[in-house]
């Protein structure tokens, strides 16, 4: 598979995990009354981390010798240097995205319409899928754009778990590092043309939709 291909899969497969993990947490955090500082941060810390920290952490705890690594070995799976791994860094540096555009969106929604929800006696599951969802779509659209956008560019954790292999695991971004290494430029100035023309449109995209969906909430 081609650079493009590999990281269009792994994009959309880490945005489609993290649509749902991102607004899971979201919604526990908002609700939490204690350590909310701290759970927070945790979940945010990768956003703030160098890449490539995130994926030294990532190997050691895929590793061979970790403990995960060797329950997975039992059962005959391999994480490391597959497209697995790709999606899973993917995954860890792109969800304090989504998971923060998704708290402020529902933090927006008025306190006196979930209030005034309760006292009707309505279940918390229906009051998040029936009035704070569908009130926090045009916030939650857009999480869900800007983590592709960040998935789709990810190189440092990437690099570290999943390796650089030719139609496997090579990406995008490490297609352009391998390039630049080799001192092929023009071939570099390729693949960085291509993840700015499509990071740009989903931009784009993202701003259009978003607009439409606020003006119909």
């Amino acid at each position: 598979m081609s650079p493009l291909l590999v990281s269009l899969l792994t994009a959309l497969l880490a945005s489609i995990i993290n649509f749902f993990l991102g607004i899971g947490l979201a919604y526990l955090v908002m609700n939490m009354k204690k350590g909310r500082s701290l759970v927070d941060g945790f979940l945010t810390l990768s956003m703030v981390l160098p890449p490539t920290v995130v994926g030294f952490f990532l190997l050691i705890i895929f590793g061979k010798n970790s403990i995960i690594g060797k329950f997975l070995k039992s059962l005959g799976i391999s994480i490391i240097f597959t497209p697995t791994a790709a999606v899973i860094s993917a995954i860890v540096v792109s969800l304090p995205i989504m998971y923060r555009t998704s708290l402020g969106a529902f933090e927006q929604v008025s306190e006196d319409i979930l209030f005034a929800a309760k006292t009707l006696g309505i279940s918390k599951m229906k009051i998040f899928w029936k009035i704070l969802l569908p009130l926090s779509v045009p916030g939650v659209f857009s999480g869900l754009i800007l983590t592709f956008a960040r998935a789709l560019g990810e190189f440092g954790a990437t690099i570290m778990i999943a390796g650089n292999i030719p139609g496997k695991t090579q990406t995008m971004s490490t297609a352009i590092y391998s390039a630049v290494q080799a001192g092929n430029r023009l071939l570099a100035f390729k693949w960085s043309i291509t993840i700015i023309v499509i990071s740009f449109s989903s931009m784009i995209l993202a701003n259009i939709l978003s607009q439409k969906l606020f003006r119909e909430n």
